[in-house]
C-alpha cells in the first residue's frame, strides 16, 4: 500500500514543470510577424531614436541600385557599447525578448517606451534586409546586417571618412505591398502615433521623399474645436491619466485615441466595448487619454490587455464622462436653437416673397403688406404681444433688425440690377376697375434697387390699358369683357435689362367670400415645439402669443429631422397650413386646400 502511493506521489510531480520554446527560430519568426502595421514598425523605429536622446530623426524613402528602401537616421547616443566602447550588436541579437530598456525603467529612467526587445524584428514586415550602424569610442562605424527569414546575423567594420554621431537604419528593398508608402502617408502617421512623444522631447523629425521630390516636417497633430478646461481630476491606484479633449463640430471623423506615455495605442476609444457609449459615441470630442500605467499587447503593441489596470482607467473616468455628456447635450441644445433660428428666418423670408406674389387685399392676416418697402420690413418696429420661440435679439416676430441709425451701412448699399418681380404677380379684378401692380427691381442679393432706373409696362395678352406705364407703380384699367390679362414690366439699368409678368383675371361679378374678423394683426409668427408623442396633431397655432406649436413628437417631425432640407420643407408646410386656416377661417374645406397650395407654390419657390 505505501509503495503504491509512493508510486503516485512520484507520477504526480512529474506533471509540474517550466514552460519552454521547443523551437527558437519558430519563436522568433512568429514574433517578427506579429507587427501587422508597416507605419507601426517605422514609428517603433523612431522611437527608438527617441529613446536614444537623439534631436533630429530624418527618413528617407528614394531607390538605389534599382531597389526601394528606407533609411532612418538620428542624432542620438547610438547603440549600447561593450567593455571596448564598440556598439553591442551581439547583445541586441542574441537579447530578442530582454530589452535593456525594461531594466533601464526599472531603475528608474524616465521617457523611454521600448520594454519588450522585439521592435528591430519588425522590419520583417517592411522589407528583405536590414543594416544598422553606430560609431565606436574608436572613432570607426560598426555594422550590422540581418535578412528576413535567416537565423544569422553578421557584425562588420564599415569604411566612412568621418564617423558620425548616432544610429543608422537602412531597409532594402521594401517588400512589393508598401513600395507605395508615400513620404505624405509616414509623416502624417508619425504625427498622430507619436504626438506627445514629439512634443515632449523636442525631437526635430523630417521625412524626404526622393521619389515624390518633397520633404515634410512631422508636427504633432493639432486637434480642431474647444479645449475643454475644468474636467475632473482623473486619477486611479495606478497612477495619473491625462486628458487632452475638445469639443468639435459633430462628425465621424472625430476620434479621442488611447496613448500610453505619449504613444497612441488605439486610434479611437470606440474599438473598445467598455467605451461604447455617451460621450465617446457622440461624434462631438477629439482628443487623447493618455495612461502610462496601461500593459500593451507585445506582439503589435497596436492594443492593451484588458487586466486591472484597463479596469481601473474605466472606473476613473466615471466622473468625466459625466461632466462630457453635461457639455455635449448643452452643446446640442444650443445647435437647436441655433438651427430653429435659422428656419425661422428662411420660413419667414419665403413668405414675404409668396405675399409679394400674392393679392394684398385676400392675404391681410398681418401688416406685412403695410410694413414692407418693396420687399422688405419697414424700419417701423412693433412691439410682440408675447415672445414667440428662441429666435434671439434679432427677430422677435420675424421683422427685420430695426435700424435707428439716420446713415446707412455699407451692407444696406443695393447693387446692381440683377432681377424684376411685379407685386402681385396674381389678382382678381372687376371688369371696368382698376388695378395698382408695382414692380420690384432687385440687386443679386436681394436688396430694392432705386436708383438709374426706367420701366416700362406693357399688355402682352388680353385688352385692358395702363396708366402711368413708366413708372414704377402702373395702374391697369380692365377692359369691359371678362377675360384673362398677362402683362410685362421692362426695366433697365444702364446696359442691364431684367422683365416680369403677371396674370390678372378680369371677371365680371367679384362676390364677397364669407370672412371672420381675424382680430388684431400681427407680424409674421414664430413657432416652438410641445413634445407629446403618439398624438395626431402636428401644429396649432396660437393666437395670443402669435406663435405656432409643432409637435416635435409627431412620427413626420421625427421623421423630418432626418436631414435638414427636409425638416426645412416640413416647418415650412406647416406655416402654410396654419396660416391659411387663420386667415381664411369659415371657408370650406376644398377652397382651404386650394389657398394652401396656392401659398405653398410661392413660399417653397423662395425657400433656401
Amino acid at each position: 500500500m505505501a509503495k503504491a502511493k509512493t508510486t503516485r506521489r512520484k507520477k504526480k510531480k512529474k506533471m509540474t514543470g517550466k514552460l519552454r520554446i521547443g523551437d527558437d527560430w519558430n519563436a522568433i519568426t512568429i514574433i517578427a510577424l506579429s507587427q501587422t502595421n508597416p507605419l507601426k514598425a517605422v514609428a517603433e523605429f523612431v522611437e527608438n531614436s527617441i529613446d536614444a536622446q537623439a534631436h533630429n530623426v530624418t527618413i528617407v524613402r528614394g531607390r538605389e541600385g534599382g531597389q526601394p528602401y528606407l533609411r532612418i537616421a538620428d542624432d542620438g547616443d547610438g547603440i549600447m557599447r561593450d567593455d571596448q566602447g564598440v556598439p553591442d550588436f551581439k547583445f541586441v541579437a542574441t537579447h530578442i525578448c530582454d530589452s535593456i530598456k525594461k531594466r533601464l525603467k526599472a531603475e528608474g529612467a524616465e521617457g523611454i517606451q521600448g520594454e519588450f526587445g522585439i521592435g528591430l524584428m519588425s522590419f520583417w514586415i517592411v522589407g528583405e534586409e536590414l543594416s544598422i550602424s553606430s560609431a565606436g569610442v574608436d572613432g570607426k562605424m560598426y555594422e550590422m546586417r540581418m535578412a528576413k527569414g535567416n537565423p544569422s546575423y553578421r557584425v562588420l567594420q564599415r569604411r566612412t571618412l568621418f564617423p558620425e554621431r548616432g544610429t543608422e537604419l537602412k531597409i532594402k528593398p521594401l517588400l512589393p505591398g508598401i513600395r507605395q508608402l508615400s513620404g505624405e502617408k509616414i509623416q502624417w502617421f508619425l504625427a498622430s502615433e507619436l504626438r506627445d512623444r514629439i512634443r515632449n522631447s523636442g525631437v526635430q523629425i523630417r521625412v524626404i521623399d526622393r521619389q515624390a521630390r518633397k520633404e515634410y516636417k512631422v508636427e504633432p497633430r493639432q486637434f480642431t474645436g474647444r479645449l475643454l478646461h475644468q474636467l475632473p481630476e482623473a486619477k486611479c491606484g495606478h497612477g495619473d491619466i491625462y486628458l487632452e479633449l475638445y469639443l468639435a463640430e459633430p462628425e465621424t471623423g472625430n476620434r479621442v485615441g488611447l496613448y500610453r506615455a505619449g504613444t497612441r495605442i488605439l486610434e479611437n476609444v470606440l474599438d473598445f466595448e467598455a467605451f461604447q457609449h455617451t460621450p465617446w459615441n457622440t461624434g462631438y470630442l477629439q482628443g487623447i487619454v493618455d495612461a502610462p500605467f496601461l500593459h500593451l499587447t507585445p506582439g503589435t503593441r497596436s492594443a492593451i490587455i484588458c487586466d486591472d489596470t484597463f479596469v481601473d482607467l474605466c472606473r476613473s473616468l466615471e466622473p468625466v464622462e459625466e461632466v462630457l455628456s453635461g457639455i455635449i447635450a448643452a452643446q446640442k441644445k444650443a445647435e437647436e436653437e441655433q438651427a430653429s433660428k435659422r428656419i425661422l428666418r428662411s420660413v419667414q423670408r419665403a413668405l414675404r416673397e409668396a405675399l409679394l406674389n400674392l393679392p394684398a387685399e385676400e392675404y391681410d392676416w398681418f401688416d406685412i403688406h403695410a410694413d414692407m418697402q418693396g420687399g422688405r420690413v419697414s424700419k417701423k418696429r412693433k412691439k410682440p404681444s408675447a415672445p414667440a420661440l428662441l429666435i434671439g435679439k434679432e427677430e422677435a416676430l420675424g421683422s427685420e433688425q430695426a435700424d435707428d441709425e439716420p446713415q446707412k451701412k455699407f451692407f444696406d448699399y443695393a447693387g446692381p440690377l440683377h432681377s424684376v418681380r411685379i407685386s402681385p404677380a396674381s389678382c382678381v379684378v372687376s371688369v371696368g376697375k382698376s388695378k395698382s401692380l408695382r414692380a420690384l427691381p432687385r440687386d443679386r442679393s436681394h436688396r430694392l434697387v432705386e436708383k438709374d432706373l426706367t420701366f416700362l409696362w406693357r399688355i402682352l395678352e388680353g385688352g385692358g390699358r395702363f396708366e402711368n406705364g413708366e413708372g414704377e407703380i402702373a395702374a391697369f384699367m380692365a377692359a369691359s369683357d371678362p377675360e384673362l390679362c398677362r402683362v410685362g414690366v421692362t426695366v433697365r439699368q444702364k446696359d442691364i435689362v431684367c422683365t416680369a409678368e403677371a396674370i390678372i383675371t378680369v371677371t365680371d361679378t367679384l362676390i364677397p367670400e364669407p370672412r371672420q374678423p381675424a382680430g388684431p394683426r400681427q407680424g409674421l409668427p414664430g413657432y416652438t415645439f410641445k413634445y407629446e408623442p403618439g398624438k395626431l396633431w402636428r401644429s396649432q397655432y396660437s393666437e395670443e402669443q402669435n406663435v405656432i406649436v409643432i409637435n416635435s413628437g409627431h412620427r413626420d417631425f421625427v421623421f423630418s429631422s432626418r436631414k435638414k432640407a427636409l425638416k426645412l420643407r416640413y416647418i415650412c408646410r406647416l406655416f402654410a397650413k396654419e396660416l391659411v386656416f387663420k386667415n381664411f377661417r369659415g371657408y370650406p374645406p376644398d377652397q382651404l386646400l386650394e389657398r394652401m397650395i396656392e401659398l405653398l407654390l410661392y413660399t417653397e419657390e423662395n425657400l433656401k
